[in-house]
């Protein structure tokens, strides 16, 4: 730890702190934000139009991806999975119907649902509920009242060519004194892409359709009541790095909240909601003739919600108290049928019907000391509990009933501090964290939950204990008119770290398994991310930025930890003038060298890819119409990265185009 700390005093990492002034990675759409409490200008993102929100996410330094096919990437924060992350849209808690992890929370909303998203690292992420990594925030868009009637909206198609990608986009609003109505719809369709040697990857076809509606009414000249809706619909989307497919993912996520403002208080804005989600999810293997046992895994998640929050300020002091609280259900089930019909089918809940019942209590404390100097003290209270409705599952490996209980409570404290001090050109930052969280529901009460990356069966451990993260982090960063630097880097510490360890007594379910793991919490894991960014305007129409980042991950043994990203960087040069506007870049990794073989991973080779793309916006009166064309992958480079599960290649040289309309 100690090598590590010299290297955190000098190149820390900045969070983010309250909601009155976001910091830490803020990712709008259309640009990418970093920004402080001093720093308030916008670096826009060298990404096309026609993102998805998974590509979105990936300009951001401190996400990566683990990538099953071409649809529903599972986010990596800090270098961490999505266990030890808390993902949210709008503070709302979201929960996947599937054991395999192949629909995120991401997953569930499209580009034009969202008006940015907020990254809040570490223990800044404990607002929202317990975690490790930090927080992934999804904010949808919001339409203001206006004084004079007001209708708008915009439309956009487009075309990928590696995987004949279609797709198309569209919302619309009207606003006025008292009223706004805002909806969205997508639709995207593709086939199965070609890697870098023009070979087709079977099984990465997706198709999916999402839609939402927003009601908002001004119930006085101080508060608004309003009504939010996203429904979401994905078919026949193929995974090449799975031994199944999903016929099926279907969510809804609806929500009712009510705002008021303060005048000459010390509170200034009381803001609560209501929520309720429901996802289902069905896997199967029809399309897959080389499976040897058919196999359906339908799973269902359903959530009940509220969140309260109220921001006081007075002179130099700002707080922000929320409270936060959810019940979700999971059951997921496993159903085998022999080529031979006359054989027993066999049948397992893999998700056992297990209840989450949480509630928290936040405040975060925001100090100006001065002028130049900034002090930030927090934390949240949680408490977790679990309810088990088959628990003769869980008992099969866990015989003892009295140490695998029917109820389980476990209370789950967090904080985090912060301090800031501004002496121009320079910006200085240095904070700590300490938190715990409870085992998520695969880790605590999966059963036979098969994993295609390592080969191994796993089991849930309901007598897990609390992670526990101490975490250090700080940055530095110099900023002129053209120039911006910024170091930072963070360290987690964390103790009970969960992993999968082989369990010798039992015999694996399925054909292709090589054995059974269970979950296990090691003495303690430690985990150390760094980056550089840069950022320069030149020649008053050149735009370059640039990062690089590194990471390690061992656990108490000094053994290497699973899918922790190799050197990696990426940059581009972006030259705009008047309503022209075009980008290059390139991204890469180095070398997987500090792989982790008895969890899958192998050595895996560097690579690099280039970009090129260009768009023009023509006016047309008072409205917009914008034209992109670009390439990806110009070389057409063959490569798979270190989080390609089971080294699936990525995809080739891919041209895309699209046409906007905005009025």
């Amino acid at each position: 730890m100690k090598k590590y700390t010299l290297y955190i005093l000098l190149l820390s990492s900045i969070f983010s702190f309250g909601q009155t002034k976001e910091k830490d990675s803020i990712i709008k759409l259309k640009e990418v934000v970093f920004a402080d409490k001093f720093r308030k200008q916008q670096i826009q993102a060298g990404v096309k139009l026609s993102c998805s929100v998974d590509e979105y996410l990936a300009t951001s330094d401190n996400i990566s991806f683990i990538k099953r096919g071409a649809y529903a990437w599972e986010p990596m924060l800090n270098n961490m999975n999505t266990e030890r992350s808390s993902i949210t849209i709008e503070g709302m808690h979201i929960f996947g119907a599937c054991t395999d992890k192949m629909d995120p929370v991401t997953s569930y909303v499209e580009t034009n649902n969202l008006s940015k998203i907020d990254i809040h690292s570490g223990q800044e992420g404990g607002r929202h509920g317990a975690t490790i990594a930090g927080a992934i925030d999804l904010k949808r868009k919001r339409v203001s009242f206006s004084d004079m009637p007001n209708l708008g909206g915009s439309a956009q198609v487009g075309f990928q060519s590696n995987n004949i990608h279609r797709f198309g986009l569209a919302d619309l609003y009207y606003s006025s004194e008292k009223f706004v109505a805002d909806g969205t719809a997508a639709y995207r369709k593709a086939d199965s892409y070609k890697d870098g040697h023009g070979n087709v990857v079977k099984h990465s076809q997706f198709e999916k359709y999402n839609t939402s509606l927003g009601l908002a009414y001004k119930t006085s000249g101080l508060s608004s009541l309003k009504a939010d809706a996203i429904f979401d619909v994905a078919k026949d989307v193929g995974y090449p790095a799975l031994p199944m497919d999903t016929w099926l993912a279907r969510a809804l996520i609806t929500s009712l909240s009510f705002k008021q403002f303060f005048e000459n208080s010390i509170f200034k804005v009381w803001d609560s909601k209501f929520y309720f989600n429901a996802i289902e999810h069905y896997m199967d293997d029809t399309t897959r003739a080389e499976n040897l046992v058919h196999m359906d895994m339908p799973g269902w998640s359903t959530t009940y919600g509220l969140t309260s929050k109220i921001l006081l300020k007075k002179d130099n002091y700002t707080a922000d108290i929320q409270l936060n609280g959810y019940s979700n259900y999971a059951l997921a089930e496993m159903t085998m049928y022999p080529r031979d019909r006359s054989r027993v089918s066999g049948f397992a809940f893999t998700w056992p019907g297990v209840t989450t019942n949480y509630g928290g209590f936040s405040v975060n404390n925001q100090w100006e000391l001065n002028d130049k100097e900034q002090l930030i003290l927090g934390g949240t209270l949680g408490v977790n509990h679990n309810h088990i409705k088959y628990l003769d599952f869980i008992r099969v490996f866990n015989q003892n009933t009295a140490d695998s209980p029917q109820n389980r409570t476990r209370f789950l404290p967090s904080l985090h501090a912060s301090y800031q001090m501004k002496v121009n050109p320079f910006t200085f930052s240095l904070g700590t964290g300490y938190g715990h969280r409870a085992p998520s529901v695969s880790e605590a009460y999966g059963y036979y939950i098969y994993n295609s990356f390592d080969r191994y069966d796993y089991i849930g451990s309901p007598n897990l204990k609390n992670e526990i993260s101490y975490e250090l982090n700080g940055s530095i960063s110099f900023e002129n008119e053209s120039l911006i630097i910024e170091a930072k880097a963070n360290y987690f510490y964390i103790e009970n770290y969960i992993l999968g360890k082989i369990l010798n007594i039992a015999f694996p379910m399925n054909a292709a398994s090589v054995g059974v793991k269970k979950y296990e919490a090691l003495e303690y894991a430690k985990i150390f991310n760094t980056s550089l960014n840069l950022s320069y305007y030149f020649l008053e129409k050149f735009h370059w930025k640039g990062s690089i980042n590194y990471a390690r991950g061992i656990d108490f043994k000094e053994e290497n930890l699973p899918f922790i990203r190799p050197v990696s960087y990426q940059t581009s040069i972006k030259y705009s003038k008047d309503r022209f506007a075009c980008i290059f870049s390139f991204n890469g990794d180095f070398t997987q060298t500090a792989y982790s073989p008895q969890y899958g991973e192998d050595r895996t080779p560097a690579y690099i890819v280039y970009n090129l793309s260009a768009n023009y916006r023509f006016p047309i009166g008072d409205n917009n119409l914008q034209i992109e064309l670009g390439i990806e992958n110009i070389t057409n480079n063959y490569y798979s990265t270190y989080a390609d599960w089971g080294n699936i290649p990525r995809m080739g040289r891919n041209i895309f185009t699209s046409i906007g309309f905005s009025f």
